[in-house]
């Protein structure tokens, strides 16, 4: 019937049929299609035409003609008896082959010609003129010819043309009488879709259809999401779903729109989908059709055809929209399910895919903007697929992807800008190896190629989502095969676009992110394999490194797998093991607060890298560098812990982290494993020995660890040491105040090298001169132990240093007993350059040392002053003599000093000074046992002394000076040698001066805490008061009288 439509035109309606029975191809494939009416006139052909355009564009696409790769004839069909054209014109059917209880009015869906070939020609960018092609595609194997049984059931008429006013009045009403009504079975579900169905049509021509669809719109859509909601999802015994399918698709052809838009219709699309991809597999299907007595349909010719309405509504959907948002959203649904680890959901969702695209492919309008978002991840899942192992998948995927290589070489023509129009025909050539595959098994078995053609077409956000949708297929477990393919894309793809990435760190993140998920070895290690192929590439490296940096530390397993495995070619490790070293060595080089969280991170990648020993030959190349960087790294973070470094605002530490973890004992574990993976066995043995790693650790004696590796590595690897002798020049005054020190702690300990020799003044004396001036302490005992090594193992440097006496004296007055040993030290090698004058007040700054407390600087003292005394010369003598004569006591006193070292160097100093005043010292000077033990021994001691020095100094007041000391065995030795220094001095001498002052230091020493000190402070008090009291005892005196006053 004629039906006018706003405008005044008249348009014929699209009566509707039910489906067509086809009979099978001689290739064994059935399709079904939704047909018009028995021998349509030219005038209802024409309608049809005009109703289709009105639906979907008034400007007639010209689409590319695509390659089928299935082979196929040319169909028969039964009632018109002659074999199609390329418009094939669809017989008489039977409407019960529709499984229907009302007779449709439907739009034409017809197929394309499935023989027409590729067109390799560059005119076909421009388009071709072509006969006109339906809108939708319905050829697909899950199709077969219909055999099921029909629904018995209340019929309307069936019309013969458009729904007229009555017929448009009863819809609504059926329509409004369901969505009121609660009791909804199947009869009335069918009886409402098909009712929707069969409105939609009347919408382009009458109103009132057209304002109750729109005021009705959520109550319809809330109405489908509950019937999809009640299907059951393991069975398929009522063609609700195909009614369903029909009826969104032919409200999408009116622009209402059901499934795209919003959360609501996103959802309901969703379980559109998932309700027909989840059903069990047709044999399940079949068997369970058998089980069930009273079910009354043909379960897999129903499946057939639901599932062709199904691919009929994404085609639908996707020719609908020139922009191409539809395809976007509809991928975004789908790619679970094209990821699918059941087989017969993997088919469903590639089949429904490529017939999308096949569709698409040959009926592409594009208009700008485009909103396609996601070219890359459709490729790369159409390419997985094509590695796929069931071959049915592999086979619909490759079709797919060359449907999808039409579809991009348009869009990329229309979004491209000039430059890349011009490329077109550079990558048409690219194309044309892969167009002109004929054999679709050669094609899917070298996945591989699709990432070299598409690789020019992608731009470099899409080459992102095909690398991190390629990962996903790495988690495969089920099919290795999968795993392959993915692997080989991912390498194909990433070597021949090295140079066009632009997003790395997506990349990596999406690596690092699967890695846990991916546990078959062989696909870990490809994930890998892509890591190590961005990192060696220059351009990439420092992204690559910024990225795997900022993950929380210590490292997962699965990270640190990462850094352990990187396979990376032999040229490219140096430079990778490069600027790792350079990211930890712009810590070093400011004076923060807090330390960098990626200088931690760089010391654990480090050692994951060195554990690995992947790169063994880059390891031995910056040693130096390496060892260098590690050792400052200790020193940065001697005292703190994971609470003292600045974490990134997006980066979470557990407590366990925080607790268990620090950064100095990363920084030494990456130091021991790089001495132990460059062969420096002894090294780390003789560090361990002699608690090297513990000195390192100290703050205060980290510079004395830094000097024992030193050592040791000089002493067995010297090419090794000289390395970092000649690194560590540039370096002593970079960075902070701890990066300098390190360095100047291994530079100064390299001097004993006899290449040291060879390196210019102005590196060496002059800058041991600068930090003899520094206000930091530990600079100065650097600068004192440089000179000191210098003076030692070369010869004809005390020159140079010999200006720097004076301030070297000075230092002997410090409380760092270090600076003062050193001086000790580089004095003792400066005396044989020194002038008299030099030389005694050289003498007099040591002599002043020797009631110094601490042992070593009292040894050291003592040994050097001995040394000074034979330096002097003969005309000198006299003018030294004093000071010579001054020590003696001192030196008498100490060769009883508890520290026997101190003790026997005292006592062989002693012997010089003697020797030097040519004085022969009583046997008894030398006898080591404690002077209270043998009174007899000490008493010729003491008289020899007090007469050898009777007149040139005052012996009484130097070993006054020693009573007070806080050694026991010294203030008892003063003691006693008071006391009998009192007997033998010249008593009238001793009572001019007065014994009140000896009295008053003695008497105290009656209440020490020591027994014996008090009893040797009683003998020598009563000494001294009796000879303060006496005159000086005749010589004639008896022997018995000499007696009792030496016991008294």
């Amino acid at each position: 019937m004629t039906v006018f439509r706003r405008g005044g035109r008249t348009r014929l309606s699209n009566p509707r049929a039910g489906r067509i029975r086809l009979p099978p191809s001689p290739s064994g494939e059935t399709r079904t299609s939704r047909a018009p009416c028995p021998s349509p006139s030219p005038s209802q052909g024409r309608a049809r035409r005009l109703t289709r355009d009105r639906h979907f564009s008034e400007l007639r696409p010209r689409p590319w003609r695509a390659a089928d790769f299935r082979p196929r004839k040319r169909f028969q069909l039964n009632g018109g008896g002659g074999t199609a054209t390329q418009k094939y014109r669809p017989a008489n059917m039977n409407p019960s082959n529709r499984f229907n209880t009302l007779e449709e009015i439907v739009t034409l869906y017809g197929s394309d010609n499935d023989t027409e070939s590729v067109n390799l020609q560059l005119s076909t960018l421009e388009g071709e003129n072509k006969n006109q092609a339906d809108l939708t595609d319905t050829n697909t194997s899950h199709t077969p010819e219909t055999s099921g049984k029909g629904f018995k059931a209340f019929r309307h008429p069936e019309p013969q043309g458009a729904p007229g006013v009555i017929m448009i009045e009863k819809l609504i009403n059926s329509i409004r009488e369901y969505l009121k009504s609660d009791r909804k079975g199947v009869l009335e579900k069918l009886v409402f879709l098909r009712s929707l169905s069969t409105l939609s049509h009347a919408i382009p021509y009458d109103e009132t259809t057209e304002s109750f669809i729109h005021e009705n719109l959520s109550q319809i859509q809330n109405a489908i999401t509950i019937l999809v909601q009640q299907e059951p999802l393991h069975s398929l015994f009522s063609p609700v779903r195909q009614e369903l399918f029909i009826a969104i698709t032919d409200l999408s052809c009116q622009d209402i729109n059901l499934l795209l838009g919003s959360d609501d219709k996103s959802n309901l699309f969703s379980d559109l989908i998932k309700s027909i991809i989840t059903l069990p597999s047709i044999k399940t299907l079949s068997i369970l059709q058998t089980v069930m007595p009273n079910v009354q349909y043909d379960t897999e010719s129903l499946y057939r055809q639901t599932f062709q309405a199904f691919c009929e509504m994404l085609q639908c959907l996707v020719i609908q929209d020139p922009h191409l948002e539809n395809l976007d959203q509809i991928l975004e649904l789908m790619e679970p399910w094209l990821q699918s680890t059941k087989d017969h959901e993997r088919e469903r969702a590639t089949t429904s895919m490529s017939q999308m695209l096949r569709c698409l492919s040959r009926h592409l309008n594009l208009q700008p903007p485009l909103y396609f978002q996601k070219l890359g991840s459709l490729v790369a899942l159409m390419a997985l697929l094509c590695g796929d192992p069931v071959e049915e998948v592999a086979q619909e995927a490759a079709e797919g992807i060359h449907y999808l290589l039409h579809i991009t070489l348009k869009l990329k023509g229309i979004t491209g800008d000039r430059k890349s129009r011009q490329n077109i025909k550079d990558i048409m050539k690219k194309c044309k190896e892969l167009l002109d595959i004929n054999n679709i098994k050669e094609f899917y078995s070298n996945p591989f190629k699709i990432a070299q053609v598409f690789e020019v077409l992608l731009s470099p956000n899409e080459l992102v989502q095909f690398i991190v949708t390629t990962l996903d297929g790495l988690k495969n477990l089920k099919h290795p095969c999968t795993q392959q393919s993915a692997g080989e894309l991912l390498v194909t793809l990433v070597k021949s676009a090295e140079t066009r990435f632009e997003k790395v760190p997506d990349i990596m993140r999406a690596i690092c992110d699967r890695l846990p998920i991916i546990s078959q070895p062989s696909a870990r290690q490809q994930a890998i394999n892509i890591v190590s192929l961005f990192i060696s590439r220059p351009k990439y490296t420092d992204a690559v490194l910024n990225h795997l940096l900022y993950y929380p530390i210590p490292f997962d397993r699965h990270l640190a797998e990462l850094w352990r495995t990187l396979d990376i070619d032999l040229p490219n490790t140096t430079w990778i093991l490069w600027r790792l070293l350079r990211k930890l060595q712009k810590c070093h080089n400011v004076d923060q607060e807090k330390m960098e969280y990626i200088a931690v991170a760089a010391t654990e990648a480090l050692y994951e890298i060195f554990v690995g020993n992947k790169l063994q030959a880059a390891m031995y190349r910056l040693f130096p560098q390496l060892l260098m960087a590690l050792l400052i790294q200790v020193h940065h973070s001697i005292g703190l812990t994971m609470s003292d470094i600045t974490i990134p605002d997006d980066m979470y530490l557990s407590n366990k982290d925080i607790s268990t973890s620090t950064p100095l004992s990363f920084a030494i574990q990456a130091t021991k494993t790089l001495l132990l993976r460059t062969a420096c066995w002894y090294e780390f043995n003789v560090m361990e020995k002699r608690k090297g790693w513990n000195l390192l650790e100290m703050e205060y004696f980290h510079l004395d660890g830094v000097s024992l590796l030193a050592n040791v590595l000089l002493e067995k690897h010297g090419m090794l040491a000289h390395k970092v002798l000649y690194l560590l020049i540039p370096l002593l005054n970079r960075g902070n105040e701890k990066h300098r020190l390190t360095s100047a702690a291994f530079f100064v300990e390299l001097f004993q090298s006899p290449l040291a020799r060879r390196i210019p003044k102005r590196y060496t004396i002059t800058r041991l001169e600068e930090w003899l001036y520094h206000e930091n302490h530990q600079f100065r005992v650097l600068s004192l132990k440089g000179m000191d090594s210098l003076l030692c193992h070369h010869q004809g440097k005390e020159e140079a240093i010999k200006g720097m006496i004076p301030v070297i004296l000075s230092n002997l007055s410090e409380t760092d007993e270090k600076i003062v040993l050193f001086s000790i030290n580089v004095l003792r090698s400066l005396l044989d350059t020194m002038d008299f004058t030099t030389l005694k007040t050289t003498m007099q700054a040591l002599f002043s040392l020797f009631s110094d407390f601490r042992p070593n600087v009292h040894l050291f003292a003592v040994n050097v002053f001995g040394d000074s005394i034979k330096m002097v010369k003969h005309k000198n003598k006299q003018d030294i003599e004093g000071q010579i004569l001054e020590s003696l006591i001192p030196l008498l006193l100490h060769s009883q000093d508890e520290n026997e070292a101190v003790a026997e160097e005292s006592s062989r100093v002693l012997t010089i000074c003697c020797r030097f005043l040519k004085w022969k010292l009583p046997r008894q000077v030398y006898n080591k046992d404690p002077w209270h033990s043998n009174p007899s021994g000490i008493g010729v001691i003491c008289k020899f002394f007090e007469q050898k020095c009777r007149g040139k100094c005052n012996i009484m007041m130097q070993t006054m000076n020693y009573i007070k000391n806080h050694q026991v065995q010294l203030k008892r030795a003063a003691i006693l040698f008071t006391g009998l220094l009192a007997k033998y001095m010249d008593h009238n001498e001793l009572r001019m001066k007065g014994t009140e002052w000896i009295e008053e230091v003695l008497r105290p020493l009656l209440q020490d805490p020591e027994p014996s000190v008090r009893i040797i402070a009683c003998q020598a008090l009563c000494r001294v008061q009796k000879a303060g009291a006496e005159p000086e005892p005749r010589p004639e005196a008896c022997r018995m009288r000499k007696f009792f006053n030496f016991i008294c």
